[in-house]
Parts: structure tokens; sequence; C-alpha cells
């Protein structure tokens, strides 16, 4: 029986994560000829700048790529409209249940995989008919689940519990993040962080500094009340930190959030301003690379790895 990304015609199992303001057509065309997954991150373009993009990775005829899709994004319509257009390949859903619109993307051709935060979210996204899920664990930059279940620990609860593929995300960087999710039964990997300060990657070159000198310990999930995220820690977080020990409600971290912080971060570079999301992962980046260099080296280490073991 052939693995999701066999029947996708993709060769080494990973997925390029399609981060807002980092995921652009430049960084998923260059993984998909490197061999992986790469993905549109969708999430922080309107239809006029997705139309774009599209129309830039579609000039390769043959090129698999995915597009990253979050369900609450209040012109949806038009990005699944522009879905449909260009024929994409893969679609992965995000932030809200895949139910009502799966099955469509499915009708134009797309293979449909859903990320979630729990087993209980994996279960409904089958009942809704994806293909296949990404289970994200809270290690993951980002926006998280509020169970704050780690990968691995997702990844024992996944494992033999559905019928459909499953991969893992959160903390996935090399071969051995590969292999370790490979022995769960999972069929690959998602990787964002590591793709996150690509030389591909449209965030600002401030973002991919800040990231490069940070350490173990620097990020840090917070704003569960609103819509759990993870940090690195920067005038902004501290900020966020001083309201928790005012007892804010979550109506003053609503406010405090306002609109356009993470364009203000990881697109624009405004340390004193701006949400600089990343993954605990972050510690152990230390230098912008290529991101065909980045999917070469997930896959020589990996199958190094499997040779030693």
């Amino acid at each position: 029986m052939k693995t999701i990304f066999e029947a996708i015609g993709v060769k080494i199992p990973v997925i390029q994560a399609g981060m807002v303001w980092c995921s652009g057509q430049e960084l998923a065309r260059t993984v998909s000829e490197a061999g992986a997954l790469g993905c549109i991150g969708a999430g922080s373009m309107p239809p006029e700048v997705l139309d774009v993009h599209l129309k830039k990775i579609t000039a390769n005829k043959n090129l698999v790529f995915a597009v990253n899709l979050p369900l609450f994004y209040h012109r949806i319509e038009e990005q699944i409209a522009l879905i449909e257009k260009y024929k994409v390949p893969v679609v992965i859903t995000s932030a809200g249940s895949p139910k009502a619109y799966t099955q469509r993307l499915k009708d134009s051709g797309a293979t449909v995989m859903h990320v979630v935060s729990s087993l209980k979210f994996a279960e409904k996204s089958q009942e809704a008919g994806v293909d296949a899920v990404i289970a994200e664990g809270f290690e993951a930059g980002g926006h998280n689940g509020r169970e704050q279940t780690t990968s691995w620990v997702l990844g024992e609860l996944l494992r033999n519990a559905l019928d459909i593929p499953f991969l893992l995300a959160g903390g996935m960087y090399s071969g051995a993040s590969l292999a370790a999710a490979k022995s769960f039964g999972a069929e690959g990997i998602q990787v964002g962080s590591r793709f996150a300060v690509c030389r591909e990657s449209s965030a600002h070159q401030i973002f991919k500094e800040a990231v490069l000198k940070s350490t173990e310990g620097d990020t840090e999930l917070t704003l569960k009340e609103l819509m759990p995220v993870r940090l690195l820690k920067s005038p902004f977080y501290n900020e966020i930190v001083a309201q928790y020990a005012l007892n804010a409600d979550a109506d003053r971290l609503k406010k405090l959030l306002g609109k356009g912080r993470s364009r203000k971060g990881i697109f624009e570079g405004d340390w004193d301003n701006g949400e600089f999301e990343i993954g605990q992962i972050a510690a152990k980046i230390h230098s912008i690379e290529g991101a065909a260099d980045v999917v070469s080296s997930i896959w020589n280490d990996y199958q190094n790895i499997v040779k030693r073991l």
C-alpha cells in the first residue's frame, strides 16, 4: 500500500510548514524542487496575493506543492476558489473544523491533510474525510493546542488509533526527527522553524537573526485565553507578562494584542512591537541555510540513522 507521500508523488517524507509571513512561493518551490513537499502559507495572504503566488508556482506544471489554508479566514471562499482555479495538488487545512470544506477540496482533485493538536481532533478529522492528519505538538512555533501535548506523546496517542495516515510536527528538525516519527507509525514529518529562517523565507532579517541568537528556554507558549501562541521572548512578550502580573482578563489581553502583531514581528522585523513566533527548536538553529540544503540534510541524516539502527 502506498504512503501518502508516494500517492502524491513526493520522494522525501517531509513537509515544509505553511508559516505566515515566511512561506511564499519561493520557499515552497525550492523545497518541492528538492524532493520534499513545499507549502505556501495562505494565512497571511489576501486572495489577491495568493493569486500571484499560485500563478508563479504553477508555471512548473509538474511541481507537487501544498497550500496551508487556515479555516477561520474571513475570505476563505475566495481562497478556495483560487485553489480550485489553479488545481492545487495538496491542501493542508488548519485552525478550524475541516468538515465544511474537505469534500469540496477533494472534489477539486486535492489531497487534503488537516493539522491537529490532539487525538480527539485527529479522530474528528478522520470522520470529516481528510486523507491524513498532521499532529502538531506544543513545541511548535505559532498557534498551538490548549492541551499542550508534546509531539512524541501525540505519536503514542495516534499510534494504531487511526485508519488514515498521520504525520508528526512540532520540534521536528533533522533526520533523527524523521526516524523517530516513523518509529511511531507516522509517514513523515512537518518542519517549520528550520525553514522559517532559510534564505528563501520571506521573514525579515531581524526576525531571522533573533532566532539565531536564541537559546534554550527563550520561547514560551502564552495567550492561552485567546489562541495559544509560542513566542520568542521580546519586548512585546514582556508586555504580555506584565499584564498577567496585573491579573489582566481576556478582554484586556485581546486589546493589547490588537491586530497585525505577527506581520510586525515576522515580516517587518519590528522587535519592540511585533510577535516573533518560533518553535522551541529555535535553540538548535545557528545559521541561515538554503531550503534545498535543509531538505538534503534531513534526508541524508535519516538514511544514515536508519543504517546505524
